[in-house]
């Protein structure tokens, strides 16, 4: 029975490493990047006339683009009159990978951020005034202009100026519209373009770049990998959101970096998003970029009518901690801790990220360029420790039946040809000297949450970009110290393979020959799945590995108790109890079987009830 189930454990393993890994090598179908096309006016549309309240004035011509620069101490929003958005923002506090230069958010766009889209998502790149007489210079900037379809519009960009957890992350945009024509106009049709998102290196997973949105209390992302066809579907060249969803806020993200737009109240809008293919190497493979859009609110805006829409734009490190305490502070709406996407064990990552720099903030004053990779392993012998109950439980079960091991081959031999009987004298030997069979696979179920709580919550921890350890430059990248024939040589992956197969070695032998083969050859298969990883995930693996290392060799020094046979013969479990069930079950089909179908002289076995003892005369 523990055979059995240290395999299901092991094909648990398995499915998911298998799944992780075949969904971060695929590649999305991809469009071809075109240039932005600026929408004509649709049949029917009325000539614009004049309206007061916006006034406009003749844009520059196209080619003379001008840009405006607000920014503060951690991030330069450069502003175009092209589009009149959000070209790009620059984080002031955030290299690129391996480089000295800052990293621009929606440096790769095909059009600004909260540049307005129409009919069929095309982007309306027109060309904007500049209002300097209404701007204050660094603060605030206000672009107006007539679109093409008859639309005045008039956009108000200013910082942050409140002290809300990640206010320099923020830009407010005041969306104003008027309909100069003489119809009503759908603004569904009608949007705000979230920008692009886009891999920051060469080895960026596929589907860590995305757009997403948030709607009645829950997160919905859409990778790279989604726009891929299935066996019986086609590729998509465009996803959206259902119809009639009410959305909080929705966006584009990256691995470390999202762009978040949010109306002021939560309205039934569509989010969608697109595919595209850059290259950040000359040669490289392409990888994928992702834009999108959110619709404006579902109004029909009537002939010579304005309307005045607020939004609040996020655009800046998906950093747990600055996110949570948004979400806690409620001064610019709840949901903001969902954007860091931890999956299904986020009730896992986000103490675990909490506590790491928790520690930080202690080990910090100790050594200010080491002290992420020590986080990281305090944090690991923290998890460790709390489980060591666990795991010593689980030892001592695994020493016992190892000691079993004689009788377990007397009664396979001497039950070779009945699998049933087997599995009943199995447990019966099992209850017998008071072994739960099930005690050595406890802390396997148990760190497996543990184990795609931590990695999620590494693989997504923007502190610890260009954060350094030992030889190691960067801890959310793999550690490679040099090439070989192209081939990168990462060491930390190295060293917990060898640490990782030294612990299974470690183990008391409890199944056959073939089990103890698939269990040393586990080792082998973390070391491909963790080698491009961060270095940080294969430091928290090897550290777990040197401790398990030290507590088995600390538990196999304790003397185990002789096992001895219980004198009344042991409490069945459950699952003996079950396997009993079962067995009778088959005994019950094999007489119906021999007497025709017909149950009548078939009777259930039921066990006899002990006589209590006498008492008295």
């Amino acid at each position: 029975m523990y055979d059995r189930k240290t395999w299901i454990v092991l094909a648990i393993c398995g499915a998911l490493l298998a799944t992780n890994i075949y969904f971060s090598s695929q590649r999305a179908p991809v469009e071809r990047r075109q240039q932005p096309v600026t929408q004509t006016a649709p049949s029917g549309v009325a000539p614009t006339a004049e309206v007061p309240g916006l006034s406009v004035e003749t844009p520059p011509p196209p080619t003379e683009e001008k840009l405006i620069v607000l920014e503060n101490d951690k991030v330069a929003f450069t502003l175009s009159t092209l589009g009149g958005g959000i070209k790009f923002a620059k984080l002031k506090a955030q290299k690129n990978v391996g480089k000295s230069s800052r990293v621009k958010i929606n440096r790769n766009g095909s059009g600004p951020i909260a540049g307005l889209f129409g009919p069929g998502e095309t982007l309306d790149n027109s060309p904007y005034a500049y209002k300097e007489d209404q701007s204050v210079a660094g603060k605030s900037a206000v672009f107006i202009a007539p679109l093409p379809t008859g639309i005045i519009a008039k956009k108000t960009f200013s910082l942050e100026d409140s002290n809300i957890p990640g206010a320099p992350y923020f830009i407010k945009l005041v969306l104003e519209l008027e309909n100069t024509t003489k119809a009503n106009i759908d603004l569904t049709q009608y949007g705000l373009f979230f920008g692009e998102a886009s891999p920051l290196y060469q080895d960026e997973r596929p589907t860590h770049t995305g757009f997403f949105w948030f709607e009645n209390g829950e997160m919905h992302m859409k990778a790279g990998t989604s726009f891929k066809g299935g066996w019986f579907s086609s590729d998509k060249s465009i996803l959206a959101s259902d119809a009639g969803d009410t959305i909080l806020y929705a966006g584009v993200t990256d691995q470390f970096f999202t762009t978040v737009i949010r109306p002021e109240k939560p309205a039934i809008a569509r989010v969608w998003g697109k595919p595209s293919s850059i290259s950040l190497k000359p040669g490289a493979s392409p990888l994928i970029s992702v834009r999108g859009g959110i619709s404006l609110p579902d109004t029909a805006l009537a002939p010579n009518s304005p309307i005045t829409l607020n939004y609040r734009i996020f655009t800046g490190p998906k950093d747990n901690t600055m996110l949570r305490r948004l979400d806690n502070s409620k001064a610019a709406g709840t949901g903001w801790g969902d954007v860091m996407q931890y999956g299904f064990f986020w009730f896992v990552s986000r103490p675990l990220n909490w506590l790491l720099n928790t520690l930080h903030s202690g080990l910090d004053n100790l050594s200010t360029t080491q002290s992420w990779g020590l986080a990281i392993i305090c944090l690991t012998l923290i998890v460790r420790v709390a489980i060591w109950p666990l795991h010593a439980k689980s030892t001592h079960t695994m020493k016992r039946m190892a000691k079993l091991q004689p009788k377990m081959a007397e009664l396979k031999e001497k039950y070779a040809d009945e699998p049933n009987k087997l599995n009943t004298e199995m447990m019966g030997l099992y209850r017998k000297y008071g072994i739960n069979p099930l005690g050595g696979c406890l802390p396997m179920f148990i760190q497996i949450p543990i184990f795609f709580g931590f990695f999620r919550m590494l693989d997504y921890a923007v502190e610890l970009r260009n954060q350094p350890f030992l030889w190691v430059d960067d801890l959310s990248q793999p550690d490679t110290l040099t090439h070989l024939s192209g081939i990168p040589i990462n060491i930390l992956p190295i060293v917990m393979a060898v640490t990782s197969a030294l612990q299974m070695a470690m183990m008391p032998k409890t199944g056959d020959k073939m089990q103890q083969r698939i269990m040393m050859f586990m080792p082998l298969m973390f070391f491909f799945f963790c080698y491009n990883y961060a270095s940080a995930l294969a430091l928290y693996w090897t550290t777990q590995n040197i401790f398990s290392i030290g507590q088995t060799w600390l538990m196999n020094k304790i003397p185990e108790p002789e096992l001895k046979a219980r004198a009344d013969g042991g409490k069945k479990t459950w699952v003996q109890r079950m396997a009993d069930k079962q067995t009778e079950m088959q005994r019950l089909q094999k007489e119906r079987a021999k007497n025709g179908g017909n149950m009548r002289n078939v009777t259930p076995e039921t066990p006899k009830k002990k006589r209590p003892p006498r008492t008295g005369g």
